[in-house]
């Protein structure tokens, strides 16, 4: 009964997590002007060991192909000699279920690198026409987009929307979603918006999950976001409509004076070439940047925290990006619902 209302609720719990917000507004409760946005991983309702790559489910297919072909033959070898194997039946149809999950993968798969290869194709056609204008020693040639998946692209059997994550180097792959919460910056530690992508990587859904706010309570004046957020075009992006994001360039390195942990290797810091990254780095080395994205920490971390360790929420209990996203939007609800409580009794 839960799973349904999850499932066939979606613009009724959408729409009362705005109203909540907007009600804390109205109180005094929520302040919108520095906000802090950042992404946990959260487990999907999948197993690793379900997810496969684009080179064994080509291996697999011609397998299967192969032992429904040897099966079917037994079949009619069966009704020829009328002798009624019970097993053979159940035995074909759980390979020829197996076959069709296999081709669903294989199509999916080919289908995202076939869109992956149409978004990247005008940016190698500038490319290619620049080295075509080129005299005299013209180096190597740019590739054009390939259409065919990786051999290593992997995929769930399970839940195919969902990825092979990792908080970090130093933790293990889990199937996973990366789900984004904006917190606010200023007091009330509400969530006031949510997002959920299916990639890693924080930074390709940094500008549209801050301005997803345009529509319910409206845009901050100030957004605070780590290292993992670094873009370009997301922070132009955001400017365009007079947001100011501040960004962490680079991981800090800070180290305490009796670490348990040896000191790594030297190596050479990362070099920064990029107008907008170099600008960055300077306003945040001032004393009023830096104080101001100090919160960011203090602020949005603990969220996770709670929702994981307090409320007990570590994994989705839907398949598909659109049904996780719902979900996770329902327990972004229950927090500032408890979290509302909280203040107006403090």
């Amino acid at each position: 009964t839960i799973a349904t209302f999850r499932r066939t609720n979606r613009t009724a719990i959408e729409a009362a997590f705005a109203q909540v917000l907007l009600l804390a507004r109205e109180t005094g409760l929520l302040r919108l002007g520095v906000v802090s946005i950042d992404g946990t991983k959260i487990d999907a309702d999948a197993s690793k060991y379900r997810s496969v790559r684009y080179d064994r489910i080509r291996a697999l297919r011609e397998q299967l192909a192969v032992d429904i072909a040897k099966l079917m033959d037994q079949a009619e070898h069966a009704d020829a000699t009328d002798s009624d194997p019970q097993a053979l039946p159940e035995e074909l149809a759980r390979r020829e279920t197996l076959k069709a999950k296999l081709d669903a993968a294989c199509a999916r798969l080919e289908a995202d690198a076939k869109a992956q290869a149409e978004t990247a194709r005008p940016a190698y056609e500038k490319k290619k026409a620049a080295y075509d204008a080129k005299t005299g020693r013209r180096g190597r040639a740019p590739k054009p987009p390939d259409e065919e998946p990786p051999p290593d692209r992997q995929i769930s059997l399970t839940d195919p929307d969902s990825r092979l994550m990792r908080r970090s180097d130093a933790h293990e792959f889990r199937q996973a979603y990366n789900a984004q919460a904006v917190v606010c910056a200023e007091g009330s530690q509400l969530i006031v918006t949510t997002g959920v992508v299916a990639t890693s990587a924080d930074a390709p859904s940094f500008a549209d999950t801050v301005l997803s706010m345009e529509d319910t309570i409206g845009l901050p004046e100030i957004v605070l976001a780590d290292t993992g957020y670094a873009s370009g075009q997301a922070v132009r992006k955001l400017r365009e409509k007079g947001i100011d994001p501040l960004v962490a360039i680079g991981r800090p390195c800070a180290r305490r004076a009796y670490d348990f942990r040896p000191r790594p290797e030297g190596r050479e810091p990362r070099r920064i070439t990029e107008p907008w990254r170099l600008a960055m780095k300077d306003r945040l080395e001032t004393t009023e940047a830096g104080d101001l994205y100090r919160l960011r920490k203090q602020t949005v971390e603990p969220v996770f925290g709670i929702i994981k360790s307090i409320m007990g929420f570590r994994r989705f209990s839907l398949r598909g990006l659109a049904k996780v996203t719902t979900e996770w939007t329902l327990v972004a609800l229950a927090y500032n619902c408890k979290r509302m409580a909280r203040l107006q009794t403090a």
